[in-house]
This record gives structure tokens, sequence and C-alpha cells, in this order.
């Protein structure tokens, strides 16, 4: 294990001296990394956590440093030689000529990733009963940030904008799940066939599992390179507790879609989150991720991060300990199985910066 794995592992910063610091400050709320500043450190562009609950008791201190740069303070900053904050990105200054302004329709996330939530609602979400414990998706509605569907039209637009002026290098687009059989895999492939028509971009689109499997091939035809279906968590009880909708599905049929998928997209190119620290034993991480691993899809393992205004706010994140050893067994799995992050053509985990997954995959 490198020290670097280390640090990123337990690293989270205190939020109250970030907003000082120039550049990219991220966002509260919403889809996908929420609560997060991306930060790079030695090379490697990592998702940290800075506006929520855990991290106003963090050891660790961001601070604009007195030659212009970004200092890191806090146990373990030594280990890192440099430290720097991603650019705003300049497609945010634009605006369609209908007038939405870019960053309501996509995101940069990482160093280089656009990311865009084509459908900020879901069937779930306004019944906590039902809806995933940990999601935020409305949040960014509510304060007018986003718009609720994201037109194809829209986002190829963006897209082009964030390659030619930011050097995006991949498209993530994922949804809330819409009342149709498709589970959004229409729309998927809708946005793919308009941003492949603007600008040569790798795409991961990412959904349920669609009723029909025949939408894979599609999604695929569309322009989609690789698909992400996450579980979250995988033991029965945990799934009842955290996922009480989705939950519906069950694992045989998350693991029959992953097969079908596999077929169409290959092995290496679909993925899933395993969120670590809601509950699922190590034990419980491995065996999952072994049987992914073996059908040919990457098991994307994250720290679970909790964000403001969710049921699990308060819920702790995962100590570096429990991640460590999870990150080793999985690292081990993925070696033995030929599975690697920088193989897949696009998606969260060639990304890699929401985990550390990747910094321990030489490290097995």
């Amino acid at each position: 294990m490198s020290e670097l794995g280390r640090l990123v592992t337990e690293l989270q910063v205190k939020g109250v001296q970030t907003e000082s610091v120039e550049g990219n400050r991220g966002r509260r709320g919403g889809a996908g990394p929420s609560d997060h500043r991306a930060l790079t450190l030695d090379g490697t562009t990592v998702m940290v956590p800075v506006y929520n609950a855990s991290a106003s008791t963090s050891q660790y201190r961001l601070n604009a440093s007195s030659q212009g740069g970004v200092e890191l303070e806090g146990p373990q900053a030594g280990i890192t030689d440099q430290i720097s904050t991603t650019q705003q990105p300049a497609f945010y200054e634009l605006s369609t000529a209908d007038g939405i302004p870019y960053r309501s329709i996509a995101l940069l996330h990482g160093r280089d990733v656009l990311a865009t939530t084509l459908l900020q609602t879901c069937i779930r979400f306004r019944d906590r009963s039902q809806s995933c414990q940990f999601c935020a998706i409305e949040q960014s509605l509510e304060d007018a940030r986003t718009v609720v569907r994201k037109s194809p039209e829209h986002v190829a637009e963006v897209a082009e904008a964030a390659v030619r002026l930011d050097g995006v290098r991949q498209l993530v687009m994922t949804t809330g799940t819409p009342n149709s059989d498709d589970r959004g895999a229409r729309m998927m492939a809708e946005t793919a066939t308009a941003v492949k028509q603007r600008v040569n971009l790798p795409i991961q689109g990412q959904c349920e599992p669609p009723d029909d499997p025949l939408w894979y091939d599609r999604m695929k035809q569309a322009g989609i390179d690789s698909l992400g279906m996450h579980l979250e968590v995988v033991e029965p009880d945990v799934r009842r507790r955290i996922l009480p909708g989705k939950s519906e599905l069950t694992l045989e049929r998350y693991y029959n879609a992953f097969a079908d998928a596999v077929k169409v997209f290959g092995r290496g190119q679909v993925s899933t989150y395993l969120l670590a620290g809601l509950g699922d034993s190590h034990d419980a991480l491995l065996a999952c991720s072994s049987r992914l691993v073996e059908i040919g899809v990457y098991p994307f393992v994250v720290p679970f991060v909790p964000i403001s205004g969710t049921p699990l706010e308060h819920h702790p994140a995962p100590s570096t300990d429990f991640m460590i050893n999870v990150y080793q067994g999985v690292a081990k799995i993925l070696r033995d199985g030929n599975l690697r992050s920088d193989q897949m053509q696009a998606g969260c985990a060639k990304c890699g910066a929401c985990s550390a997954l990747s910094l321990f995959e030489d490290h097995a």
C-alpha cells in the first residue's frame, strides 16, 4: 500500500477555509459526488469531502499559500509534495441560446470528466420510505441550480464546449429512475447519439437494469462505450434498510443483468458502485466483488460519504483501516481477474477520483 493511498483514504477537509481557496469549489447537494471538492495530490485527482458534517470535524485544513498556491495541513499532509485545486472550467461561463447556463446542464467532475444527470427526479425520491436513504438527487432543483430534464441537444452542446475549452476527456451520464421499463436507457441512447454527432467523446451511461436486455445493444449502438448499473450495498438487511424501494430488484436480477450487459459492452466495460461503510461486512463486499469480477464487471468500491439534507447526513464515514482492508482485498481480486480501471473506456471507475481503489491496484 502506498502512503498516498492511505492519505486519500482518510482525507476529509474542514470546509470553512476552502471557500477562500481559488479554483473549482465543487458543490453542495444533488446527484453524484456532492459536498466534495477536487484536489490533485502528486498528480492524482481526488474528490475530497469538505462541506458535510463529517468533514466539519476533520484534522485537515486547506489554505491559500503565500505563493499563490494551496497548502494542506494535517497529520499525513507531509507525504504529498504537490497539491493543487482544479481550475474553474471555462464552459461554466456560457449559456445556451435559450438562456440555460451550461453548468446547469453538466458539471466538471475530478479533473477532466464531464458529468450530467439527464433526469433530476426519481420515482422513489419523494417517498423517503422507498427512496435510497443517501440520495440527494432533487436538492439541486430546489435552489434552481439545474433543470429537471436535460435535452440531448443541450448535453451535446455543452460536451463540445467542454472538450474544446477545458480538455474534457470523457462524459458520464446518469439519471434518476423514470417510471418506464427501460429505466432510463432510452434517454441514455438518445443523448449519446446527439453527443457523438458533435464530438468524439467516450461515454459511460448509468441506469438501473432495463426490463428488456435489448436496451444494452441499443445503448451500445447509440454510442455509449461503457455501462454502470449500481448495486451500492449487497447484504439483504442492509439493502432493505438503505435501499427500501430499489432492493425489490434482487441481487440475482442484477447479476443476470450484468451478464447480459457484459456480452454487449465487453469484459471490464461494465461497472457497479459498492458503497462501503453502510453496514456491509468486509467479507460480504469481497464475496460480491469476486462474483462481479468473474462475470466481467468492475466493482468500484467507494467509501460512503454522508450528504447534508439526507436521512443519512449524520451517518459516520467508514474508518480508514476498514477501507484499506477492503481496498486491498478487492484490488487482489481485480488483479487475479485481470481487470483494471484504466482499461475502461469511460466512467467513474476510470476517473477514480471518488475512491482510492485504483491506487491499490498495483499493491494488492
